[in-house]
């Protein structure tokens, strides 16, 4: 019987997708990636036990830190929004996964993640639930390994099917936090960790309107209280160096060319410009055509049929070709 790592979290979509492996005809072993919390420590135990996998479990603090956390307050600090979960997944989760499956005589690697994979490449999921966006920085190699069992369901289904397994967890919420940030206070956990800009200058239109409280509070596209002259503003940019943010309107958000640096490619990397779809953030409805012009220094231009709404440094553009996950690099 072939042998799969699967990430165990305790929560429903891992413990569906071990079911659905096991149907499948793997020998599922769970790994559970411990950050030091307790409960969903033991959440992951109990499920092992109801599921009755072996289980091991790794402490990945030190990686976190080095690989995410660090990075992520960097990042906030240059004014970037970066997204954890894309810095996490092929430093740390995955290359765990990949870990324990060479140790324990694993071909195969899964997770409960919404998205699919199939010889050796990634493709989008169900629409209601597709988490392919936060696969595009995976290494090939990881990839190849990959199962996802999720892949061609939606949310809804999951949960009845934990219903039908009589999945203790079948009921559990969504963790929808950021897992190092558990009380979601990323502006008080920023600042407990490092020295945070003061206020400075508000700029619209070239004009000083007022104060901010501190660059990283703020990220592209969130929306400004109040109105300026009867219009709701939102901020547009972060100029981290000069301490300042900058606000628009709603239609000024929009662009149609944006740059990214560090592509990671799911493909041959392309010499010459394709045609591919961009995706800038992990949203369900903006996933315009456009076209992708490799750079020299390892980065992309994407230039957009239609705009998009904010690009944010620090984000990741994400390409595809239909379905296909092509690669991802980061907004500057």
């Amino acid at each position: 019987m072939e042998k799969v790592v699967l990430g165990l979290s305790g929560g429903v979509d891992s413990a569906v997708a071990a079911r659905l492996l096991e149907k499948q005809g793997y020998a599922v072993h769970g790994l559970y990636l411990d950050i030091g919390t307790p409960e969903a420590r033991q959440d992951a135990v109990d499920t092992a036990a109801f599921l009755d996998v072996p289980l091991t479990i790794k402490d990945i603090s030190a990686g976190l830190e080095t690989h995410v956390c660090a990075p992520f307050v960097d990042s906030y600090l240059r004014g970037e929004t970066p997204n954890p979960c894309i810095l996490c997944n092929p430093a740390v989760k995955f290359k765990s996964l990949i870990d324990c499956a060479d140790a324990v005589g694993a071909r195969y690697i899964a997770t409960g993640h919404y998205a699919r994979a199939a010889n050796g490449a990634l493709y989008k999921g169900q629409p209601s639930n597709d988490q392919s966006y936060m696969l595009c920085r995976l290494r090939r190699s990881q990839v190849e390994r990959l199962i996802l069992p999720l892949g061609n369901y939606e949310k809804a289904q999951v949960r009845a099917m934990a219903e039908d397994f009589g999945i203790p967890v079948a009921h559990k919420p969504d963790s929808m936090e950021i897992c190092f940030i558990p009380d979601k206070d990323y502006i008080g956990w920023i600042g407990r960790r490092a020295v945070v800009p003061g206020p400075g200058e508000l700029l619209f239109h070239g004009e000083v309107i007022g104060r901010h409280e501190g660059i990283h509070r703020y990220t592209v596209g969130q929306r400004w209280p109040g109105l300026r002259d009867g219009r709701k503003l939102y901020v547009s940019e972060i100029q981290a160096g000069e301490n300042r943010v900058v606000l628009a309107l709603w239609e000024e958000l929009f662009k149609t060319e944006v740059r990214a640096r560090d592509m990671n490619w799911l493909i041959d990397p392309p010499e010459t410009p394709i045609r591919a779809s961009v995706r800038v953030r992990h949203t369900k409805w903006e996933n315009p055509d456009c076209t992708a012009i490799p750079t020299p220094e390892g980065g992309a231009i994407i230039r957009c049929d239609a705009p998009v709404r904010a690009p944010a440094r620090g984000q990741a553009a994400v390409l595809y070709d239909g379905e296909r996950l092509l690669g991802g690099g980061f907004i500057i």
